[in-house]
């Protein structure tokens, strides 16, 4: 499918991107550093290190920030980090549960609901939003709250979703310091948005090569350990900015299942392309799966490429493939001579759940 939408031209990017989209991706080194420090700087009630299970309630670009943290603690921390998103709340929390909410507007109806069970459980509490009734809540109820003043879509703030949740976790002991990692991770996504940048032209600019490899493509995206949850914010930042299909699937698991439909439907592989994201910190058996799974790929004509990290940390590996991702839904949306910013599918369902 051919395009001819010129991504090295300065007037693509004012006619389809009027609320500064690329912005807020360009400032993703500038925001984990800022979040980092504010967090180190909230402080946090003693007690709440006296905790049996983390549980973090989110969703949408509010939740992907908690499973990026719950990716890193499983290796480390010596409680369970649980994500949840639902209207619910596990059956476990009780007071020796810390339970962060996490919604950036503060009026995420499945949010609430949670957090509004979670006010009868005596769970320990703590809240990060910009406002709205959450934050209205826990002033009521003297819940400690983290306050995001950094203004986007929720899934454009994700530095403030996320390195919050993880400074918390650290200060409260169920984390090593990870101020080095931070510090590598700021200079590694300073450096990937430079070489990114909409100034880059397309002919040195990976992001953008990529962005036109998926155009008229349906993306499905592999990752496997620290880069599951990686792979998932690919999936729905190219379903967000991009409004195009994608799926995601995780290693080892998708060599037991999603490797053989690689079959039917026949035309559907002329329409696939795969991006296997990678990393050195994965299980040596892992990436031989990764050379098995391209090989599997091949043999079913099934277009695919890598696309690698960056750094030496699990952190800023992690944040490298994330912001490679951001920029390439961006440059798909473009493409798709889209507004990456609106959601006006996710406008029109909320006003449909109101009146309901």
């Amino acid at each position: 499918m051919t395009n001819h939408i010129n991504l090295d031209d300065p007037e693509t990017y004012k006619h389809y991107d009027p609320e500064g989209m690329l912005g807020r991706i360009k400032e993703m080194p500038r925001q984990c550093q800022q979040a980092w420090q504010a967090a180190m700087d909230f402080d946090l009630p003693e007690d709440y290190a006296e905790v049996d299970s983390v549980v973090i309630l989110g969703m949408g670009g509010s939740a992907i920030g908690g499973d990026l943290v719950r990716s890193l603690a499983e290796a480390e921390a010596k409680v369970p980090v649980l994500v949840y998103r639902d209207y619910g709340l596990p059956a476990y929390v009780d007071d020796r549960t810390l339970v962060i909410t996490s919604s950036y507007s503060g009026n995420t109806e499945e949010t609430l609901s949670a957090f509004n069970l979670a006010l009868k459980k005596g769970a320990k509490k703590l809240v990060l939003t910009t406002g709205g009734t959450l934050l209205a809540m826990a002033g009521e109820k003297n819940i400690p709250a983290f306050k995001i003043t950094y203004k986007a879509q929720p899934r454009a703030a994700l530095g403030f979703s996320f390195l919050p949740t993880f400074c918390f976790l650290q200060k409260l002991g169920f984390l090593k310091d990870k101020s080095a990692d931070v510090a590598e991770t700021v200079k590694i996504l300073e450096g990937l948005s430079a070489r990114m940048d909409d100034t880059v032209s397309l002919s040195s600019n990976p992001a953008k090569k990529l962005a036109q490899r998926l155009y008229g493509c349906l993306p499905v995206i592999y990752g496997a350990g620290i880069l599951a949850e990686v792979a998932h914010r690919w999936k729905t930042q190219v379903n967000e900015n991009s409004k195009s299909w994608a799926f995601y699937e995780v290693f080892p698991e998708l060599n037991h299942n999603a490797t053989v439909g690689y079959q039917f439907p026949a035309e559907l592989a002329r329409r696939i392309l795969v991006v296997l994201l990678r990393s050195p910190s994965l299980n040596p058996r892992i990436s031989l799966r990764y050379e098995v799974t391209s090989e599997l790929l091949d043999r079913s004509k099934i277009s695919h490429e890598f696309a690698d990290s960056e750094g030496k940390s699990i952190l800023s590996q992690m944040m490298s493939l994330v912001l490679f991702g951001d920029f390439v839904s961006y440059y798909l949306a473009l493409l798709y001579r889209i507004d990456p910013s609106p959601v006006k599918v996710i406008d029109y369902l909320k006003e449909r759940l109101a009146k309901g």
